[in-house]
């Protein structure tokens, strides 16, 4: 599997990547009532979420105008939202343990899969392959394959379908906010598709890397006897060290792509929230819209988060997972 990756080849096509993953779709038919209660309680959870500020423009809105007693009715409203945020509890459980579920269960059949086709191969095979690569990619491959199956889904549609409807309450709000509000939006799919492409190429880095690091070790332990035998247990330890640096080295180059991942997010997407703030509070002060409506809004942004990461994150899961099922 996994000859060459995304990183090295490009984007693939749509339709190479999902001839790619022909060999899950009896997977997915077989868990497919399992994956439709998942995919159902994830968008119940996606549906309650964009109800909730809903309940916190009218409250607010309520409170603005203080048309009479208000008690009650703030008292009924907070308990939808907490009746609502624990249903999301609920259900998001449930999203999780059917949809991560059903990925568990693709790598165990790729894992089976891959299991019965090592044992029809000849010994011309392993005797060209290192067993760290064999290794490697029985780790690494099927990780990724599984990721795409459980998380990419899962950010394919909650990100497509949380994104539209978000963007959907903000132009019922203000058609202009909207339009200003989005301004970042594109660079933030930008930059995570960036990022994530080298993130992308860290993790292949680090497979070799540990597939070559697997390797010297199970050399090391192979040839301990002749190793001892003719006293090169320095010149063998300055071998493994050597490799384990470099491993080391890799793993923290990724980590260092990792940790400006978040942050970036973060500056971005709180570039359109300083907008928001900045213009929705004027046309707030000004009545061209309630504070309710500015509150909702700024909720429904905050929302959006989440969907324009997802946007450039899923794509790269995809490609990573079709390059392994190659």
């Amino acid at each position: 599997m996994n000859p060459r990756t995304d990183t090295e080849t490009g984007s693939f096509p749509l339709s190479s990547m999902l001839i790619n993953f022909r060999p899950l779709w009896v997977c997915f038919v077989q868990n497919r009532w399992v994956l439709a209660a998942g995919l159902l309680s994830l968008l119940l959870v996606d549906f309650l979420q964009l109800v909730i500020p809903l309940i916190i423009k009218e409250a607010i809105d309520l409170l603005v105008m203080q048309t009479g007693p208000t008690r009650g009715l703030l008292m009924k409203q907070a308990g939808l939202i907490l009746a609502m945020a624990l249903a999301i509890a609920v259900f998001r459980y449930v999203w999780r343990r059917l949809i991560f579920g059903h990925s568990r269960v693709v790598e165990m059949e790729l894992r089976n899969r891959l299991v019965a086709q090592i044992q029809t191969l000849s010994p011309s095979f392993f005797q060209r392959t290192p067993t760290g690569d064999i290794m490697a990619r029985a780790i690494n491959d099927i990780n990724a394959v599984r990721m795409a199956a459980g998380m990419g889904l899962v950010a394919l549609i909650d990100g497509s379908v949380l994104g539209m409807a978000a963007i959907g309450f903000m132009i019922s709000i203000d058609l202009r906010l909207t339009l200003i509000s989005l301004i970042p939006a594109p660079l933030v799919v930008i930059l995570t598709r960036i990022l994530t492409r080298r993130m992308s190429r860290g993790f292949e880095t680090v497979q070799k890397t540990f597939s070559d690091l697997t390797e010297r070790v199970r050399e090391a332990f192979a040839g301990i006897r002749i190793i001892k035998a003719h006293n090169r247990e320095s010149w063998e330890y300055g071998r493994v060290k050597e490799q384990g640096e470099r491993y080391v080295a890799e793993n923290m180059s990724l980590a260092r792509t990792l940790a400006l991942f978040f942050p970036a997010m973060t500056i971005f997407t709180n570039a359109g929230l300083v907008v928001v703030i900045l213009v929705g509070g004027r046309y707030a002060i000004l009545g061209e819209i309630t504070p309710g409506d500015f509150v909702a809004f700024i909720s429904y942004l905050n929302l959006l988060t989440w969907p324009m990461m997802a946007m450039g994150w899923v794509t790269n899961l995809l490609q990573r997972a079709s390059a392994s099922m190659r």
